[in-house]
């Protein structure tokens, strides 16, 4: 028994033997040949195809990510270039600006009966001169102009005429006006400034289109590039201080020396504007015809004109504390040279009949706007501009005949061209209240209206 479990036992041990390594196997192997080599690289490269394939990939993200990038810091790039462009063109047309303000002038023009008035943009105020005008008789050349001329007046030579070429604020002589504006403007421009670009010039309300195309006219042939006209009411409510975005209504009565203009203004707009021909030169010529008529002496203009300033007053003067002034000129029956003594009383009384008309004539301005803006006026009174505003009493004397508070503008007689000055300020405003009719001379683009 024991030599047959051997013999089993054996017999698996040889089994197992033969399994595991079979002798004839390895006995007739094969030698590898050069085509076995070739399998075996193919092999391998086959197999390492997917580990290849992985550099390729991060390679091919980090071209994206390169790509990004640079578009990244193209856009960049071309916002910066965008900003700086953008910079670089603003500080060329400030430049262009400054240069431009040197070789130019931006004028106010208020340009009336009796004086005319020119604001430079920065400059401030820069004439003031009578508007008058001394010329030669036979050739009408002109020989001086504002205050040398005025000068002249009453003692000018016998081939020499002084002459207004305005009359009631309009042109009555467009060639002496032309001239004298051209004259005014040429004064007014700064050392630097070869012409003037352009000018804002007050007109009176319901000038008519012949009288304001006169103007327009007189203002380009002063080389003046481009002339807005705005109604004096507005330019007046402006100089005293009316803001234009209060829609509560404001009346501002302008008193020149030919003409008074009447304006009603809520929201940067005129409600009401009325204007009458009639001013302070006309107490001038009241007081000669009175001297002529009553005390037998003749007198020129400029001494009717130092009488009114000394001894007129719209209020009547006190007994006890009445002014005299001694006047000379020529006695009417002999010819004569003579002098009397005129009285302030006298003064006022030829006063009276201008001044109650200008007062009867602002009252018929009130009875003609709305109920809500005659509420407004009756809170906030009237203004007082012009030169007319100066004289003594003025502001009592409406205050009594209105019933209305009354205040005079600081520097009346600068306020309509004050005004006309902060309308470049706003230019928005300006393109809005402009009321003029452009010629094919003016240039038209909206860059006029810049600053």
């Amino acid at each position: 028994m024991a030599q047959k479990k051997e013999a089993k036992h054996g017999d698996k041990r040889a089994v197992k033997h033969t399994v595991a390594t079979p002798p004839d196997k390895r006995a007739t192997a094969t030698p590898r040949t050069p085509a076995d080599d070739k399998e075996i690289l193919a092999r391998r490269v086959t197999n390492a195809k997917p580990d290849a394939a992985q550099p390729i990939k991060a390679e091919q993200e980090n071209e994206s990510n390169s790509r990004g990038l640079a578009r990244g810091a193209l856009f960049v790039g071309a916002s910066a270039a965008a900003s700086y462009l953008l910079m670089r063109r603003k500080r060329s047309q400030k430049l262009i600006t400054t240069i431009r303000d040197l070789v130019s002038d931006s004028l106010a023009i208020d340009m009336g009966s009796a004086s005319t008035i020119i604001a430079v943009r920065g400059r401030g105020v820069v004439v003031d001169e009578p508007s008058v005008v001394a010329v030669k008789k036979l050739s009408g050349e002109p020989l001086a102009f504002g205050r040398e001329a005025q000068e002249m007046l009453g003692r000018e030579a016998r081939d020499v005429q002084i002459i207004s070429p305005l009359i009631d604020g309009v042109v009555a002589d467009f060639e002496r006006t032309q001239a004298m504006l051209e004259h005014f403007v040429r004064e007014a421009r700064s050392g630097f400034s070869q012409f003037s670009r352009r000018a804002v010039m007050s007109v009176l309300a319901g000038v008519t289109h012949v009288e304001q195309r006169a103007l327009l006219a007189a203002a380009e042939q002063a080389h003046i590039g481009r002339v807005h006209m705005v109604e004096e009411g507005l330019a007046a409510a402006i100089g005293a201080g009316v803001m234009m975005d209060d829609i509560r209504a404001n009346v501002v009565i302008d008193i020149g020396g030919g003409t008074t203009n009447i304006a009603v203004v809520a929201g940067g707009a005129i409600v009401y504007a009325d204007g009458e021909r009639l001013g302070s030169t006309d107490i001038d010529l009241a007081i000669i015809d009175r001297l002529r008529r009553h005390r037998g002496l003749i007198i020129g203009v400029s001494t009717a004109e130092r009488l009114k300033l000394e001894l007129c007053s719209a209020i009547e003067p006190t007994t006890g504390d009445e002014s005299r002034v001694t006047v000379k000129g020529r006695d009417v029956q002999t010819g004569s040279p003579g002098a009397i003594e005129v009285t302030a009383h006298e003064i006022y009384t030829v006063a009276q009949p201008i001044l109650r008309r200008i007062a009867d004539k602002v009252r018929d301005a009130l009875g003609e706007v709305p109920p809500e803006v005659s509420a407004d006026i009756y809170d906030r009174g009237i203004i007082l501009t012009g030169g007319g505003a100066l004289l003594d009493g003025i502001e009592i004397y409406l205050q009594q005949t209105t019933q209305l508070g009354v205040r005079i503008a600081d520097e009346p007689r600068f306020a309509i061209v004050r005004g006309l000055a902060q309308l470049y300020d706003e230019p928005l405003l300006l393109r809005r209240v402009a009321r003029n009719e452009f010629s094919p001379a003016m240039n038209e683009t909206a860059g006029a209206f810049e600053g």
